[in-house]
């Protein structure tokens, strides 16, 4: 049977800058395995599933899946849902407010004007932190104890836990590792700054970093032994330097190797960029790419994911230059 299905972008008015959210709007007749296929397969952070209430005060219910496992609760999941639900013409019991059942029980969202707000759940974990959580939080962000000014439980529904530490900027010098847990991080940035905070939040559900993924994931088995987000100590000694052409023909010095940022790693890495390699590594990727997503015995991508990467799905088929 065909189902309704909306991807959405939360938190955001404009284009590709907000939280995606893939949405099955007739999600009635699914188990819960084929949600969690599903759920896999949009590869986003989180895809909803509608389906009729089982308590009678609520419009519908929702049930809210991670690639790897489904959440009582969660924020942008609600927001983008109560949208799509009222989109595909649902009408709420309840003039200006919808009435969202979860895992967590019934939470209301209402409707101003265009807005959704959603009133937040009562925690199911909250207070403080134990001794042992608390060490394994800080030795996975590579942090002492003594940095972290306070600690708690804000658990309702992913199961984070909550660090406030001495600043923004220590905030953003973070380089985690590997963790087994849900970590949000808080610092205050210093008085006459536009922000009051800044904040982080690191989620690992298989217990790898994203730097972890790409390294077992792709660059190992492709063989790719020299590429990462930072030039390791034993390898800076063939670290060239790059230069760029100016606009008369000649040549500049564009990062010198002895100063270049790639010598530490950075405090947040990019799903977009940010990647240093060798032109043999490079080469690796390029013939796996050439080959259908095939290289060496090792099947990485389908050719059809290859095929859809390699369009140019600009409207018109203009590059990004002409639409700028």
């Amino acid at each position: 049977m065909q189902r309704r299905f909306a991807q959405l972008d939360v938190f955001t008015d404009q284009p590709y800058l907000g939280n995606g959210l893939a949405v099955v709007v007739d999600g009635d007749g699914l188990s819960t395995d084929e949600m969690q296929r599903f759920a896999n397969w949009t590869n986003l952070s989180e895809t909803t599933f509608l389906v009729p209430p089982t308590d009678p005060a609520a419009d519908y219910r929702v049930r809210i899946f991670t690639p790897a496992a489904e959440l009582p609760f969660a924020g942008h999941p609600t927001l983008g849902s109560a949208h799509a639900w009222l989109a595909h013409g649902g009408t709420p019991r309840q003039e200006g407010v919808i009435v969202q059942q979860c895992g967590v029980g019934l939470v209301p969202v209402r409707r101003d004007g265009a807005g959704l707000a959603f009133a937040a759940p009562s925690l199911l974990r909250g207070g403080p932190v134990d001794d042992a959580t608390l060490r394994e939080a800080v030795a996975a962000l590579g942090i002492g104890r003594d940095d972290v000014v306070d600690a708690a439980w804000a658990d309702n529904g992913p199961g984070w836990l909550g660090l406030l530490l001495r600043s923004a900027d220590a905030v953003l010098a973070l380089r985690p590792g590997a963790m087994h847990m849900s970590i949000g991080v808080a610092g205050m940035h210093s008085p006459g700054s536009p922000f009051a905070y800044e904040v982080r939040a690191f989620y690992s559900e298989a217990g790898v970093t994203f730097e972890d993924f790409l390294r077992t994931k792709i660059f190992k088995p492709l063989g790719m032994h020299d590429t990462d987000f930072h030039v390791h100590e034993g390898k800076r000694e063939r670290f060239a330097a790059c230069y760029a052409v100016t606009p008369k023909g000649g040549m500049e010095l564009q990062d010198d190797p002895a100063k270049s940022p790639y010598l530490a790693p950075p405090s947040l890495v990019s799903g977009g960029g940010g990647l240093v390699s060798t032109a043999s590594d490079y080469l690796r990727f390029c013939r796996m790419m050439i080959h259908g997503g095939s290289l060496d015995g090792v099947q990485l991508l389908s050719p059809k994911t290859v095929e859809l990467m390699t369009q140019n799905h600009l409207p018109g088929g203009h590059d990004l230059p002409a639409l700028s």
